[in-house]
């Protein structure tokens, strides 16, 4: 299934093919103090449908996952980064599409902290 999905503004939208019946709560220094539920696809079923020059990125520790967010209102739609065999992977914040029921989700917590 396709899925539209933005940051609060909407100067980030996107749109990603999954079906998402499952969410990462991961408690990293910083999705920790964000609050998101995140999805994993690979980097090719996201499709980025504004202007990339509206994204701002931040990354930290290893400097290896490059998480989005929006310069304007803050809100971090996903992040991009690698799966442990090497393949592009983008981790999308199910909170950013407004048609996924966030109550039906298994949420799994994750402990990012201890990697």
């Amino acid at each position: 299934m396709i899925y539209e999905g933005s940051c609060h503004c909407g100067n980030i939208a996107f749109e990603v093919e999954g079906e998402f019946t499952e969410a990462l709560d991961c408690n990293c220094s910083l999705c920790r103090r964000r609050g998101g539920h995140l999805a994993f696809v690979p980097r090719e079923n996201l499709v980025l449908k504004t202007p990339e020059e509206n994204i701002s990125t931040y990354t930290f520790n290893r400097h290896v996952i490059r998480h989005h967010f929006c310069p304007r209102c803050g809100i971090a739609p996903f992040g991009e980064g690698a799966a442990p065999n090497g393949a592009a992977m983008a981790s999308i914040n199910l909170r950013c599409i407004p048609a996924i029921d966030l109550g039906a989700l298994k949420v799994t917590a994750y402990d990012g902290a201890a990697h």
